[in-house]
């Protein structure tokens, strides 16, 4: 098993990562940045989405697993006090996986240029600089409704517990695999009227958002932003590929949505 490390430059992180360097070299565990078997993750959910985007065009060859070192560990199993105890699992156990829903985003443009293709882990939005979003929401290319509002946001399983549930979207279990579209502080009066709520979408299904000319549109792809001009559409639909995550310690998904969201009840 090779291993590689993504990690924030955090305080706490660094300690950690002394310690994690050196417990994978007393059980003879190498380190290997380029071609890992094993991508673990030091810091919180932001650090996991970055070592999910550098190793995207691995994802058949790699797991993720990560620890714990921030305010909030949603994709994190591993606590920063419990690094020994994960090495010697790693070193002992045969390693079992889980697998997650992934998002891809395509883009195209109006004046001919190449399409832009990417994975998303939790997210993608559409929005328009400092005015009304207009656009064409399309499922399975027939025309759903036209959208006006701040902007439009579509989510993976894992990513509903992020800004899909800040803008009002429902919380969906990973083993559905589906993604969901939802609304960015839509208009809805006697002129423009949309659905209001989230829809979730079926894995055979697409989305196509198709824009108004202009060139002061952005798109989101988890954390990565990315201003478009010429833009024409954005397409989405559930991805053939899947991130997998170690199994062997994995929180069970309500347990982290409890954990992050509610806490103690017994204490509250």
């Amino acid at each position: 098993m090779k291993v590689a490390i993504v990690a924030n430059q955090e305080p706490q992180t660094l300690r950690v990562l002394n310690q994690l360097y050196h417990l994978l070299a007393e059980a003879n565990i190498p380190i290997d940045q380029d071609q890992p078997n094993l991508v673990i993750s030091v810091g919180g959910d932001g650090t996991l989405l970055s070592a999910f985007h550098r190793y995207s065009d691995h994802l058949e060859e790699v797991l993720f697993m990560g620890v714990h070192t921030g305010h909030l560990g949603f994709y994190t199993d591993w606590r920063d006090y419990e690094i020994e105890e994960m090495v010697q699992k790693l070193r002992d156990e045969t390693l079992t996986s889980t697998s997650y829903p992934l998002l891809e985003v395509r883009i195209t443009y109006t004046d001919g240029q190449p399409e832009r293709r990417f994975l998303a882990l939790n997210e993608s939005t559409i929005k328009r600089g400092n005015t009304t979003m207009v656009a064409d929401v399309y499922i399975r290319d027939e025309l759903f409704e036209r959208f006006r509002g701040d902007g439009l946001s579509v989510s993976t399983p894992t990513g509903s517990t992020a800004y899909n549930k800040s803008v009002g979207g429902a919380v969906i279990h990973p083993s559905i695999n589906a993604m969901q579209l939802a609304e960015i502080a839509s208009l809805n009066n006697r002129l423009f009227r949309t659905l209001g709520s989230s829809l979730v979408i079926a894995a055979d299904d697409w989305l196509k958002i198709a824009l108004q000319p202009s060139g002061d549109y952005f798109v989101t792809v988890d954390q990565l932003d990315i201003p478009q001009d010429q833009m024409a559409a954005v397409h989405y639909r559930v991805a053939k590929e899947r991130i997998r995550f170690v199994s062997n310690r994995h929180m069970h998904f309500w347990h982290r949505v409890q954990d992050a969201f509610i806490g103690d009840i017994e204490k509250s």
